[in-house]
């Protein structure tokens, strides 16, 4: 589909293949599918955020911090239930960072590949101001690397004592994907 280069088509659903997965706002009718990886501690390990410990911390989780955020979108199989979700933050008027997290049993089967494809293909064109896309990955955070690798985004070094995650002073990985690089 070819539009002028002037005129910003939103993303609100994106589906790379049949059966796949799709990427759609998360609502908050998603509380019970998202509580599968909120409340995982080997999910959280790598996340700012501690389990959700009850379904009223949940929903006010969606409620104040997911709904009101700019760029946050619901990974979904097919039957267009969420199994994680991927958003883009802002850093400043050009550069901006993504995020994603999976359920644990979706782990290893390229859904979080998948979606990362999915938004570094659109995120440009969406955003047209962005200049680099950044992720910053936790040095032991092995999968997350590979995932952005995998999608081709360049690894640039490892940020030593970088942030404090969770009381403890950690070393994080930097990567970027500008424009004009290839999607793998």
């Amino acid at each position: 589909m070819e539009t002028d280069s002037n005129e910003i088509q939103p993303v609100v659903v994106v589906s790379p293949a049949p059966g796949r997965i799709s990427l759609r706002p998360m609502t908050l009718s998603d509380v019970d599918d998202y509580m599968v990886w909120a409340t995982d501690a080997k999910v959280a390990r790598f996340c700012s955020w501690e389990p959700c410990t009850s379904r009223e911390e949940a929903i006010k989780y969606i409620t104040d911090s997911v709904l009101t955020h700019p760029w946050l979108r619901a990974i979904c199989l097919e039957d267009d239930r969420p199994i994680g979700y991927i958003l883009i933050m802002a850093v400043d008027d050009i550069r901006k960072e993504i995020g994603y997290v999976l359920a644990r049993k979706y782990w290893g089967k390229g859904f979080a590949t998948e979606a990362v494809r999915l938004v570094t293909a659109e995120i440009f064109k969406e955003l047209p101001e962005i200049q680099r896309l950044e992720a910053l990955v936790d040095v032991d955070n092995v999968g997350s690397q590979k995932v952005l690798e995998k999608v081709g985004f360049t690894r640039e070094g490892v940020m030593r004592n970088f942030i404090i995650m969770k009381g403890s002073v950690r070393d994080m990985v930097m990567y970027s994907f500008l424009p004009s690089d290839p999607l793998k």
